[in-house]
């Protein structure tokens, strides 16, 4: 068993080591939500927030409570919701008819509040999904950046629809307008970068919205909260808590969510699509489950491969859609890459959030490490063995990596998305095996090709081309730069997200033509000199 594993039985703190600038004090009990530019007083029941991180104590581990959420019910769900489709006033209320230089100011504005809760923010990560220091806030950090970078492409794509176009005789000028109400709920391992990714360009394109954040990583929309409440209009961005089942269902029942943004199993979303009455009219921006596998060829540079497979199948835990969550390795090589790879697994230290170079962190998802032990067991049972030293040792939320070797179909592994620490790997003879494996799943997110012969790559590139959104060559899958279109097939997205995609994905493109004669030439020109519409105009932003 490697050192790491050694640390197990003292992985946990006592109250006292906890370093003083990481300390959160008394537990939070949070009874405000916000509706209509103002926060509502909730008098109802709680959800109780609860730590992945445990305490060493006398008594043994102890979970930290953090706090507590209103857990809203239906009727306080759609009295959000009535102030977000008030807000839009079917297209005729002041955020949705706003000039866009206007609307970019309000976001910037919000900005500068948000940069300001950036430790508040990031303590909690830590705290409430297990997120270590430097991913925290890296991804604090990024969400900022990913204002940042929406901000300038809508000012580009503005620039663009300033101007007129003549087709046949047919003067007409095209812009993007928004599409209504929008439904933003985000991902718990991402649960303000990947939410911010939906709900920034929803409301910068003039969408009002409801936001329901991540069933973990809760609390740590608190701290943004004023500043949502006072850096848009009333209306425009409403928030709220509670269970899904009651609040989102009553949402999706009423039939006045035009936009549904959301990050989750296909399962949870389409039992939730089908809710909606009216569902031609419902835009949809859905991330959902994935099983990326990676492809280790014979001639793969086998340091490189094992180092962004590690990287790939067990950042944050291996909570990530984007991870790798299989591992086929060409048989030859099966055996040293699996040496090295738990050789290096090794190496990863385990521990709480913030200490200094900490890989591995407990789990915030109740029954996670339950859950992954049978399909370890199950593994086990059906011919594989746990290759690295300690692996799929469990201590109360924590669960420390289980490399599972050899894998093969009739394994439960094979199939589910583990969605944590557990990485199968699969010998192969027959590349056909593999590709076959891609072309029945019913996911289509990304993979990875490890590889040097540029005939077998092309020929695995155009093979997988319609099969995934992404294709990564001696790479791990990932969803940066955002720059990049994030998308998927089958059953693991809907729509494409990208700072480019996001926005037109919240909008639509709405064309304003005349016949090309004078009298409408001077009608148009007035119009614009004069200032009498938002839409119709030849403002150039800067």
């Amino acid at each position: 068993m490697p050192e790491e594993a050694h640390l197990l039985p003292r992985l946990f703190p006592a109250p006292e080591h906890i370093p003083q600038a990481y300390q959160l004090g008394q537990p939070q009990e949070q009874r405000e939500y916000l509706v209509n530019g103002r926060f509502e007083h909730w008098a109802g029941p709680l959800a109780e927030v609860r730590s992945p991180v445990y305490l060493h104590t006398e008594q043994g581990d102890e979970p930290v409570i953090l706090g507590a959420t209103p857990r809203l019910d239906a009727s306080a769900a759609l009295a959000a919701l009535d102030a977000a489709v008030h807000a839009y006033d079917k297209g005729r209320g002041a955020w949705p008819m706003m000039r866009v230089a206007e609307r970019i100011g309000y976001v910037e504005g919000f900005l500068a509040r948000m940069r300001e809760q950036r430790e508040a923010v990031v303590t909690l990560l830590m705290w409430e999904i297990g997120k270590n220091l430097k991913d925290s806030q890296k991804e604090f950090d990024r969400t900022c950046d990913y204002i940042v970078d929406t901000i300038n492409a809508l000012k580009d794509l503005d620039r663009r629809s300033s101007r007129f176009e003549l087709e046949q005789g047919i003067l007409g000028q095209i812009r993007r307008v928004p599409l209504g109400v929008a439904l933003c709920m985000g991902p718990y391992n991402y649960p303000l970068n990947e939410t911010f990714t939906t709900l920034i360009p929803a409301l910068i394109m003039g969408n009002t919205v409801v936001f329901k954040p991540a069933k973990f990583g809760v609390l740590l929309v608190r701290p943004l909260l004023q500043a949502f409440r006072d850096s848009f209009p009333p209306g425009v961005i409403n928030v709220i808590y509670g269970s899904g089942r009651e609040t989102v269902t009553a949402l999706m029942q009423s039939g006045k969510v035009d936009v549904f943004a959301f990050i989750g199993t296909h399962k949870a979303a389409s039992d939730l699509k089908k809710l909606h009455p009216k569902p031609h009219r419902l835009r949809s921006a859905l991330g959902l489950d994935a099983k990326n596998p990676g492809i280790v060829l014979a001639d793969a540079d086998l340091d490189h491969a094992v180092n962004e497979a590690l990287t790939g199948a067990l950042s944050f835990n291996g909570q990530r859609c984007t991870a790798l969550k299989i591992l086929f390795v060409h048989r030859s090589i099966a055996e040293a890459f699996t040496e090295r790879f738990c050789a290096q697994l090794a190496k990863l230290k385990p521990g709480m959030p913030w200490e200094e170079g900490v890989q591995l962190t407990p789990l915030p998802e109740p029954g996670k490490p339950e859950y992954l032990a049978g399909l370890v067991t199950d593994a086990l049972s059906k011919g594989a063995r746990v290759a690295n030293p300690g692996g799929g040792s469990i201590r109360a939320s924590f669960f420390y990596p289980a490399v599972l070797y050899p894998v093969a179909p009739h394994m439960r592994v094979y199939q589910e998305e583990q969605f944590g620490p557990v990485v199968p790997i699969v010998p192969f003879d027959d590349l056909d095996s593999v590709i076959d494996y891609v072309l029945e799943s019913h996911y289509g997110q990304q993979l990875s090709i490890f590889g040097q012969n540029p005939e077998q790559v092309g020929r695995l590139i155009d093979t997988f081309a319609n099969q995934v959104g992404r294709i990564n060559l001696n790479a791990q899958c990932q969803r940066g730069p955002d720059q990049y279109p994030f998308n998927g097939r089958k059953d693991s997205a809907e729509g494409t997200l990208s700072v480019h995609d996001a926005l037109r994905t919240f909008s639509i493109r709405t064309l304003v033509a005349t016949q090309f004669n004078a009298q409408n030439k001077q009608l148009v020109s007035d119009i614009i000199h004069d200032r009498h519409s938002s839409f119709l105009t030849t403002d150039y932003i800067f």
